[in-house]
């Protein structure tokens, strides 16, 4: 899959306003809130903006909390980036593909999975593919 730029006005006529404030401006969706927070069905979870393959249902793990949760992205699907927004260091997690903003990876909380790493990410950023 390949990197298509678009502007502004190309991504508010494909995504809905939620989506475009999630994804292209980097906000949050409520906790709890999200289509695939308790969503455990085999599959592949695309990015809604591009289709972009990013996380196997097989790493998707009941973090508890209120957004759904990975321990490992696909390989190459996500690009992490320095976040010092709300006074904190944080490592905000985006598609490779489009850009668009996914949430954050959290270190070391000792969850059993191999990776001891959270992807925190909004439903909205999602679209899920059976498999």
């Amino acid at each position: 899959m390949t990197h298509l730029p678009k502007n502004e006005s190309e991504w508010r006529a494909v995504l809905s306003p939620e989506q475009f404030r999630v994804l292209r401006q980097k906000g949050t969706e409520m906790a709890g809130t999200g289509a695939y927070n308790k969503h455990y069905e085999p599959g592949v979870y695309e990015c809604a903006g591009c289709r972009a393959p990013l996380y196997k249902s097989t790493t998707k793990f009941n973090s508890g909390c209120g957004w759904p949760a990975f321990f490992d992205a696909i390989p190459g699907a996500i690009s992490r980036h320095d976040d010092f927004s709300f006074g904190m260091k944080r490592t905000e997690i985006t598609c490779k593909n489009c850009g668009g903003h996914l949430g954050h990876v959290f270190y070391g909380e000792g969850f059993p999975t191999p990776t001891d790493e959270r992807h925190c990410v909004n439903s909205i950023s999602l679209s899920f593919k059976e498999e």
